[in-house]
């Protein structure tokens, strides 16, 4: 098949998979007379499988280390559970960092009068002075992640 019909069997876009041969995580695939690129039935399980990464937050390094697990799978895996578990605490401070995030804004809304006059609206007022808005948060003081 040719990269048009690769892209639209993946639902990666052309640009993409030319970029992914390029980082050499796709191999080069070979070419009609006219030049155009040819990929087979492997070539679109590899790409679907790092669509599949991608999804899950790998970064291409890791991807690479996988593919090179996934073409010569003898070796032991253990290092894949680490590189998961790596993302689940990763994935962990994300929602505590959101979570954080959700508490200051439902916060700042609760300092709206509900008035019209910009003058004296609660949540600029906040919004001007970090202290005003984050003073009972120890995350988000000044020293916060300082030892």
């Amino acid at each position: 098949m040719k990269i048009g019909e690769m892209a639209k069997k993946t639902g990666c876009k052309v640009v993409t998979i030319r970029y992914y041969e390029k980082e050499g995580l796709l191999e080069k695939p070979g070419r009609t007379e006219g030049n155009y690129r040819l990929y087979g039935r492997d070539d679109q399980e590899r790409l679907e499988f790092i669509l599949h990464c991608r999804k899950h937050g790998m970064q291409l390094a890791e991807i690479r280390k996988l593919l090179a697990f996934r073409d010569r799978p003898q070796r032991d895996c253990t290092w894949i559970t680490e590189l998961i578990d790596a993302h689940i605490d990763n994935v962990d401070g994300q929602i505590a960092a959101l979570q954080h995030l959700k508490k200051h804004l439902e916060e700042l809304r609760l300092r709206c009068a509900g008035g019209r006059n910009g003058d004296n609206c609660g949540i600029m007022q906040s919004l001007d002075s970090l202290n005003a808005c984050c003073a009972s948060c120890a995350r988000c003081s000044p020293d916060a992640g300082r030892e």
